[in-house]
């Protein structure tokens, strides 16, 4: 729940995938699993709930579920104005729409318009105002072409395409991507011979040649390609700041299914150094800039340890650092296979210990009226009436 702003079901997809598993549009004919799925969503959690359905074949219906949806508590509802059967070439109904808008106080959103009305941006407001909506919500046309949202209006679609291969180079996005958004973003110029070029691509430097961008390949190419010799030269120097002679190493890694719940193995060494005097292990944990990744090294008795394997947290690498250390001193890990765990039977002594602590400390703190009533039931219990 803290990781999103807000969680949104969505009940209007007519896809084959959703609707044979009982999603999207096949919610629409289960009106009951609908309000018991945002009912428990709204009373569940703290973030606002919405969702998004498709029209039924009556308008009556669809306001009727729409006034049902509104009453389990949810933020908004987006109305896509078509039916569960129809597709983005049959006219989207927008007095559907607006009879819903008009009988709910809750915010709807217009779905629907990009065939048959939003061309450009000031389309938008044309649809909002034919549907009565608090506001739009637009999918097609925004992936033919992304300015669309521009207020001074569409950028050249050429411009805006490859400005997209650009993105697409710096954040490494996988070419088929890539291909099937262009493809989109062509659609009636498919059969051109850019058109055919680019669906015959094979690789993101064949699209870049489809779209005369062949020298922006080769130079933001070489650009990464030295960041990334750089980045491995960085980690082959923090992996040689790490080669210290007297450390001692293995190649190991800490994994939790092999010990018992609650038991690792900087708990074992931690055992091991108090019954030895030795003073605590320390720990020293570095990040790799490269990968992220951690190697911890662990100090016992002035000796170090550490795994030549890094880990992707910091508690990972300090217990394979822990398990190099028991390893060298051959001192049991607590491993499942080890058998008996003494630090088990330890912990299960102390909570003992704490549980009679404290239903002791119950009996010192209970109130003396309490006690007397239960001396006087059982007295009560056992002496035979007269």
């Amino acid at each position: 729940e803290s990781d999103v702003a807000g969680i949104d079901i969505n009940m209007g997809c007519p896809k084959e995938y959703s609707t044979k598993a009982s999603m999207g549009a096949a919610l629409l004919s289960d009106p009951d699993k609908i309000e018991s799925i945002l009912t428990t969503l709204v009373k569940g959690i703290c973030k606002p709930v919405t969702c998004k359905i498709r029209i039924l074949p009556s308008v009556e219906d669809t306001v009727n579920l729409v006034k049902r949806i509104e009453k389990t508590g949810i933020a908004a509802i987006a109305v896509h104005g078509r039916k569960k059967e129809e597709r983005p070439q049959h006219p989207v109904h927008c007095d559907v729409i607006k009879a819903i808008s008009e009988a709910v106080s809750i915010p709807v959103i217009a779905n629907g318009g990009s065939h048959d009305f939003i061309k450009e941006y000031t389309d938008i407001d044309t649809f909002q105002k034919a549907t009565a909506a608090s506001s739009v919500m637009i999918a097609r046309a925004a992936m033919w072409n992304p300015s669309i949202f521009r207020k001074e209006g569409l950028f050249p679609l050429k411009e805006v395409m490859q400005d997209y291969i650009k993105y697409v180079l710096r954040y490494d996005n996988h070419y088929t991507n890539t291909k099937y958004c262009l493809c989109q973003m062509l659609r009636e110029q498919l059969e051109t011979t850019q058109g055919k070029k680019l669906h015959a691509a094979q690789s993101t430097q064949e699209i870049c040649e489809v779209f005369e961008m062949a020298d922006f390949y080769e130079e933001t190419t070489a650009i990464f390609e030295a960041k990334k010799t750089s980045s491995e030269t960085e980690a082959r120097e923090e992996d040689d700041q790490m080669e210290d002679p007297d450390v001692i190493k293995m190649a190991v890694r800490f994994d939790k299914r092999e010990y018992p719940p609650q038991i690792t193995p900087k708990m074992y060494l931690l055992e091991w150094c108090r019954k030895e005097k030795h003073p605590q292990p320390v720990y020293e944990t570095v990040q790799r800039p490269l990968d992220r990744l951690f190697c911890s090294v662990v100090t016992v008795a002035e000796q170090k340890y550490r795994s030549t394997l890094w880990d992707k947290s910091k508690k990972l690498a300090e217990q394979a650092a822990a398990i190099v250390c028991l390893r060298t001193l051959g001192v049991p890990e607590g491993k499942l296979c080890e058998g008996e765990n003494h630090l088990i039977n330890k912990r299960k002594r102390e909570d003992q210990e704490r549980l009679n602590n404290r239903d002791h400390a119950k009996d010192l703190t209970e109130p003396s009226h309490k006690k007397a009533n239960f001396i006087e039931e059982t007295c009560d219990m056992n002496v035979p009436k007269v």
